[in-house]
């Protein structure tokens, strides 16, 4: 039957476009791709919305969410057999500990970019550079949330980890760029009316984390408003 639509290239302003190949039926899954990069959502984090670290997908089964949501531990629910939650495949990572829903999630968060990212036994500890980081992002960025710096740093780190850097700088390159006020008005709407000093905390805090001479550009101001902007523009926020 062929897949019910693909993605064509339309301008470099707007980038790439979803197109219908054919009449969709109500109901029909249109189109499936593996994110890029994704990231939990740092205050959902923090609520303890638990999901794998690599494909977001739900750890927690459909009862005990319920009972998480509602309060009430001793709710039970009707046909456990539909819930598609398997517990015995879930892992963690043995160093930092951070849940993945399976052997293959651990492996390509390993092998993409959680090698640089891995907190190890810092973990809980606040002065380390990425939980500064982290923790300064969501005293900018409340609920309800509509992005998050660590899909930047998982950026940085799959280029760090990359044999083939130019590849995956390629890859990130494809999403659609903007002008430089086009670059402000969207930082603006993510950050706020302060959002030029904001974005110059989180550009020291993001270098004191992660930087790389391979990508010194990102590091700049304007090459961090540029990537800041990409994942404004080119992110999808996910509500569960």
């Amino acid at each position: 039957a062929g897949a019910a639509a693909e993605a064509r290239f339309i301008s470099s302003a707007k980038g790439k476009g979803l197109f219908a190949t054919k009449n969709i039926r109500k109901g029909e899954t249109v189109f499936v791709e593996r994110p890029v990069v994704s990231s939990q959502f740092l205050w959902n984090a923090l609520y303890n919305y638990r999901a794998c670290d690599h494909c977001l997908r739900a750890l927690e089964t459909a009862e005990e969410n319920a009972q998480r949501l509602l309060g009430k531990s001793s709710l039970v629910l009707p046909h456990p057999e539909q819930c598609s939650i398997r517990k015995d495949l879930h892992q963690q990572c043995p160093r930092c500990q951070v849940t993945y829903c399976s052997a293959e999630c651990r492996q390509a968060a390993l092998e993409q970019y959680h090698q640089v990212l891995c907190l190890g036994p810092s973990r809980d500890d606040p002065t380390h550079p990425l939980n500064k980081l982290q923790e300064a992002w969501r005293n900018m960025h409340y609920p309800p949330e509509t992005s998050s710096i660590m899909l930047m740093a998982r950026m940085v780190a799959t280029i760090k980890q990359a044999k083939d850097k130019e590849w995956w700088i390629k890859a990130f390159s494809q999403f659609c760029s903007k002008t430089a006020n086009e670059e402000e008005e969207i930082v603006h709407k993510l950050l706020g009316d302060k959002f030029k000093g904001q974005l110059e905390l989180l550009r020291l805090l993001f270098t004191e984390a992660l930087y790389d001479e391979y990508l010194s550009r990102w590091f700049t101001p304007e090459g961090f408003r540029s990537l800041f902007a990409l994942v404004g523009t080119n992110g999808q926020g996910i509500g569960t």
